[in-house]
Formats: structure tokens, C-alpha cells, sequence
């Protein structure tokens, strides 16, 4: 497959049964972001009216679509790379008379919209991520124009636009589901394309939202996350016309029946206020887990990047957190090597590491983003220097996941059981921290939250094993 993640490809996209004529096959790759895997999912809902059903195989699909993310290292010339796999593919399908159409979406696509057609030939359609609600219109124009771009920031909203999934698609992807509330970002930080490829921020309304997820939990699923750029920004208007926050969108969330657990992310420190924290305290369906990026230790730093938050306010909300949910899981983003990183910043950062305490982190080398501001500046780090630090802060950050891992063997967890394990007779899900979970049990649990005891703790899982059926508690305390 040259390389294709077949896995993934076809990750909730699927067609109704008893189509007819036979449905076309559609192959989507996506990369990057819980966004993207959430925009895949509805771009195959867009396009499963239109008689287009899933393949995991590229060489059968009439339609790929590649849906692109912005903010890894060199992620357009992967892009070109998969384009240059595809083109083949669409030749050889040629020959044998089978028409072939490629689509590249997402925040490349809005980036690099024209300069994807002068490299790729191939490529019939470029949409970026706030207009795949009109991918049937696009196709359509693409069997009369050769090329058919939609890059632009359209003024209303693609959530009023996309169709509702089918409970059949819904099924196909399982008891867990993402659910796009916010999209785009107003922070501008001097290292981030978002602002330019995904707008400034908007958000979906709450009865779209919680429509949305009725649905979702009508097929099955257990658990939503609510996702965003900036999901702690969240301000959707409320039917009476009021902007709601969203700890009262996840408070509305919490009374749709079916819906045993909610999470959020991405948040910014400076969007995170009281009534969230409260949430987090007295909300029993909120699950104990934060991702809170704080990119860097160094003031200096943060400033240059236009963070908007200094290092105190970081470990001073840090602890206003706890002090209302003690035993919540902390994980955050870091960037390693941003121009004019000195020696004493990068100790800034492994200093409040080691403050923190977390239980999950990413972490990353600075890459320039052409358009950024930081792609600008002067002080660029050796590369030698930022791999020397990224791996030291990657040692400190793995050692904190290994020992927040152990300190759960003993104890008694909740468990949302979401797939077969790893083994055979293996059963495999999420602790409320959101740690994956490998238990002895039937697949007939799937679905269901069952109390597990912790054995032990690999580099990646908890291992444990079933307790005695009894009424498991939605939510641990």
C-alpha cells in the first residue's frame, strides 16, 4: 500500500446497506489532530448520501480523499510525498479504465491550495477545513473544471450545512466519540499556523451540540469529547440567545441519557475560569483529566511565543485545579528549542516539570511555520541543540507517565471497555485518567463501564483484572 495506514484509512466511513447502483469506494487518510479524525468522520457522512461507501484499500477507491494537518515538521512535503504514492495509483486505475478522484483537505490544503495543484497534477479537488460540507458541489465540479479550489472562510457556519450520520455510520465508530464544538483560534501564538488555516475562533450552538450528541448516544456511545482549537473558549449561543460556557455545555452534555463520561481538549491557560475548575469538582461525569498546554518554563520564552501567560499563573492555576479535583491527571504540549531558548530557559522548563508532576505530555522540537511570525526571528537553535534537550525533557516527562502509571497498581478503577485487547480473550479500554486498560473478559462487555483492579503497569497500559459484576459507579470519585 506505499506506505498507506490501512487502519485507518476507512475509520468511520462507511455506506448504508442495499445501495443501488453499487456504492462508490471512498478511502480517507487523516493526519494529525483529534480535529481531523473528527472532520474525516463527517466528510464520509457528506458524502455517504451521494452513494460513497468505505475501502481500506486504495487501490480500489474512486475517491481519496488526503485530510492534512499544519502543525507537524515538514507535514506539506508529506503531503506531496502520499500525492506522488497516489498519482500512480490513479494511473494504474486509468488503465484499466476505472476513473479515480483525489481530494486534499484540511489545513494544508488551506495553505498551500494553489501550490498543491502546480506540484500535483493529480489532485482534482482542494477544499480547506471550513468548507468540506460542500464536497458534493466540489466533486460535481470537478468532472467539468480540472481544477476546483475552495479555500476561502466562508461566513456561515459548515455545521449548519452537514447532514446528520446515519446510526449505521455512528455504530462504526464505536462507544467513544469526538464531537467538534469550537473551531479556530484568536491567540495568535508567534509559532501556530491555526489562525491562518482554521480562522478565528467560532462556536457551534449548544442545541446543535447536544443534538449531535443525543444521536451519538441513541447508537451506543458512552463517552464524547468535546473538542476545539481552543475548546475552553467555547461561547455557543443557547436557544434563549445567551452565550454559554463551556462548563454549562458540558453541564447540558451530562443530562443526555446514555452519556456516562465527557472530556475536553485542547485548552489555553488564560481561557481556563472558575466555573470549568468547579466543574471539575462537582461534576461526576467530567472525567479526571486535563490537557492543558503551557508550551514553555522560561517567561522570556513565553513572551516571545505571544502566549498570553507567564509561568507563575501557569503553577498558580495548576493549583487552584487540584485544590478543587485532587486527583486529576495533568497532561500539556512543550516545545523544545524556540529561537533564543537559552540553556537557563530550557532549565526554566524541566524546573516546572518537575513542579508539575504529569501524568501524559507531547513534546516537541521547534520547526518554522513560513507565515509565522517566530519563523522570523533571529537565534534560530541548532538542531543538534534542540535534539540534545528534546530528549532530555522526553526522559523527565517519561519517568512522571511511568510513576503516575504505577501508583495505579492496586487500585480499584472504572473501566469503559471499547475494543478487544491486545490477546486473544483480552478485552481493552479507558481508565477515567485516560489510560488505556488491557483486562481478561468477554467482547460482550464492550460498552460497558465494569470496576477492574490494577495488577500492573507497562510502558503504555495498565493490566488488570475483572471484580465481580455489581453496579459500577459512572464516574469515580
Amino acid at each position: 500500500m506505499s506506505g498507506f495506514d490501512r487502519s485507518r484509512a476507512a475509520r468511520g466511513v462507511s455506506g448504508e446497506p442495499g445501495q443501488s447502483p453499487p456504492p462508490r469506494r471512498l478511502f480517507v487518510k487523516s493526519y494529525g489532530c483529534q480535529m481531523n479524525v473528527y472532520d474525516a468522520q463527517r466528510m464520509a457522512d457528506v458524502l455517504a448520501p451521494e452513494g460513497y461507501a468505505g475501502t481500506a484499500l486504495v487501490e480500489e477507491a474512486d475517491l481519496v480523499i488526503l485530510n492534512t494537518c499544519h502543525i507537524r515538521e515538514r507535514a506539506a512535503e508529506k503531503v506531496f510525498s502520499e500525492l506522488g504514492k497516489l498519482r500512480a495509483v490513479k494511473a494504474a486505475r486509468a488503465s484499466a479504465g476505472r476513473e479515480t478522484k483525489i481530494i486534499v483537505a484540511g489545513c494544508v490544503a488551506q495553505a498551500e491550495g494553489e501550490e498543491i495543484f502546480r506540484r500535483q497534477k493529480a489532485v482534482d479537488v482542494v477544499v480547506g477545513p471550513q468548507s468540506y460540507h460542500r464536497l458534493p458541489e466540489l466533486l460535481r465540479r470537478a468532472g467539468t473544471s480540472r481544477e476546483v479550489l475552495a479555500t476561502d472562510f466562508p461566513a456561515e457556519s459548515k455545521f449548519d450545512h452537514l447532514a446528520a450520520p446515519s446510526p449505521h455510520q455512528i455504530c462504526k465508530r464505536g462507544v467513544s466519540a469526538f464531537v467538534t464544538v469550537q473551531e479556530g483560534c484568536d491567540k495568535f501564538c508567534t509559532f501556530c499556523v491555526v489562525p491562518y488555516t482554521r480562522g478565528a475562533e467560532a462556536s457551534r450552538p449548544v442545541e446543535g451540540i447536544v443534538t449531535e450528541v443525543e444521536m451519538l448516544a441513541a447508537a451506543g456511545v458512552r463517552e464524547v469529547s468535546l473538542i476545539g482549537q481552543n475548546v475552553n473558549s467555547y461561547h455557543g449561543r443557547t436557544p434563549e440567545g445567551a452565550f454559554a460556557s463551556l462548563a454549562s455545555l458540558i453541564s447540558r452534555i451530562a443530562e443526555v441519557p446514555g452519556i456516562a463520561r465527557i472530556r475536553y481538549t485542547t485548552s489555553h491557560p488564560g481561557d481556563m475560569d472558575a466555573s470549568l475548575i468547579q466543574a471539575h469538582r462537582d461534576q461526576a461525569r467530567l472525567m479526571p483529566f486535563l490537557h492543558l498546554p503551557v508550551q514553555s518554563g522560561s517567561d522570556k520564552i513565553l513572551a516571545a511565543m505571544n502566549r498570553g501567560h507567564a509561568r507563575a499563573g501557569y503553577l498558580a492555576l495548576i493549583a487552584e485545579i487540584r485544590g478543587a479535583r485532587p486527583d486529576i491527571a495533568l497532561s500539556s504540549d512543550f516545545i523544545v528549542g524556540f529561537p533564543g531558548e537559552s540553556e537557563e530557559d530550557f532549565a526554566a522548563t524541566l524546573d516546572l516539570v518537575e513542579k508539575v508532576g504529569f501524568a501524559n505530555a507531547f513534546s516537541f522540537k521547534y520547526s518554522p511555520r513560513a507565515g509565522t511570525p517566530a519563523a522570523e526571528l533571529r537565534d534560530q537553535i541548532p538542531e543538534s541543540v534542540k535534539s540534545e534537550r528534546l530528549a532530555r525533557l522526553q526522559t523527565l516527562l517519561d519517568q512522571q507517565r511511568r510513576t503516575f502509571n504505577r501508583k495505579m497498581a492496586g487500585r480499584t478503577l472504572d473501566v469503559l471497555i471499547e475494543k478487544p485487547g491486545l490477546h486473544a480473550g483480552q478485552i481493552a479500554g479507558k481508565s477515567p485518567y485516560l489510560q488505556p486498560v488491557q483486562i481478561e473478559g468477554s467482547l460482550d462487555r464492550i460498552g460497558e463501564i465494569v470496576r477492574a483492579e490494577i495488577v500492573s503497569a507497562g510502558a503504555n497500559s495498565l493490566f488488570g483484572r475483572l471484580l465481580p459484576d455489581r453496579a459500577a459507579r459512572e464516574a469515580p470519585r
